[in-house]
């Protein structure tokens, strides 16, 4: 018996970690022989020439670590 899975376009979640050392990912890579690889931002950047040869399709959200969410007291004025 043999299972299709559906490309994960969803957003990555606090509860993706990555592949290589666990920490929160930041980056799915779908492979092009199937299956997909998570990253954080580290391991991205590490591997990140070898995964564009192999991936079929990447997402990267790797731009919310340089987000910065407003203060509680920017809020209050």
């Amino acid at each position: 018996m043999t299972t299709a899975v559906a490309p994960s376009t969803a957003a990555l979640s606090a509860a993706d970690r990555c592949d290589r050392c666990g920490a929160q990912a930041y980056l799915r890579v779908e492979l092009q022989s199937g299956g997909e690889l998570l990253f954080c931002a580290h391991h991205a950047r590490e591997h990140g020439d070898k995964l564009k040869e192999i991936a079929a399709h990447v997402i990267d959200e790797t731009h919310k670590l340089s987000s910065n969410p407003a203060s509680a007291s920017d809020s209050e004025h």
